[in-house]
């Protein structure tokens, strides 16, 4: 069997020295692009583990957020340490309350400063109620005494225009003050789609649990909330509840309802 290789002949004293003058060369420049990747590395695996570090939030990180957000009134699922979807819709509540970056994601510095947060404060005092604030996105149920006692996010009128029953208007979430006129258990079909256990204040306008609850407002005008909560609310709120729907500014007299006027 032919072949073109060939054994070379042994190098001569010349040869040997130019072969390790390549070698010191070539080990040189091997040296020097180490360096430089080196040089590159850390920075990179130190950017990986902040990645990490900041994803990972421990179980007793969580267990306090989620502590810290029941003990000042946000509506949270059981105080376990897991988080799910009770425990982030509670935290963009109070991130939207305290107006904050919207996240919904422990962390340790959304435990630090949930520790020195106060309860929110309750628009009006008076008889237990409902305020529904469209420029912060969030409902606050009112006790007897004047505190909140109930803290959720919510997704109110987008503002677009939509079409309905051959009427065409505005996804608009009315401001003013109403009553609860009547409730429903369970789900209810509307011209618009399936919601659960409404509360009516405006005709066909409720506060009702729908699957998607966005940090914006996305409805046709109803106040929407999260399904974990929306049972529960139901059956905590009687009808005649007084509604109070305000863009946080100012109370404004010529919002209120003649019949709900000392």
């Amino acid at each position: 069997m032919s072949s073109s290789f060939k054994i070379p002949a042994p190098l001569t004293r010349a040869g040997r020295s130019g072969l390790s003058a390549l070698m010191i060369g070539l080990l040189a420049a091997g040296a020097f692009a180490g360096q430089n990747t080196s040089a590159s590395r850390p920075r990179k695996a130190g950017r990986t583990v902040a990645r990490v570090k900041k994803a990972a939030t421990g179980p007793s990180t969580i267990r306090g957020i989620e502590q810290a957000l029941s003990d000042l009134g946000y509506w949270t699922g059981p105080v376990d340490g897991k988080w799910d979807e009770d425990s982030r819709h509670a935290l963009i509540a109070f991130q939207k309350v305290e107006l904050r970056k919207i996240t919904g994601r422990p962390s340790d510095k959304e435990l630090r400063v949930l520790s020195s947060a106060a309860r929110p404060e309750a628009r009006e005092g008076g008889e237990a109620h409902i305020e529904i604030d469209l420029r912060r996105q969030v409902l606050f149920m009112v006790n007897g005494s004047g505190q909140v006692s109930k803290v959720l996010p919510i997704s109110t009128g987008s503002g677009e225009e939509f079409t309905s029953e051959g009427w065409t208007r505005s996804a608009i979430t009315p401001r003013g003050r109403f009553r609860v006129s009547r409730k429903i258990e369970g789900w209810r079909e509307s011209p618009l789609g399936m919601i659960y256990y409404p509360v009516y204040f405006l005709g066909g306008i409720a506060i009702h649990g729908y699957p998607s609850v966005p940090t914006r407002p996305a409805s046709h005008g109803c106040v929407r909330i999260p399904m974990f909560a929306a049972k529960e609310f139901n059956e905590m709120v009687a009808e005649g509840t007084r509604v109070i729907i305000h863009d946080g500014g100012p109370s404004d007299s010529r919002d209120e309802d003649p019949a709900l006027r000392p």
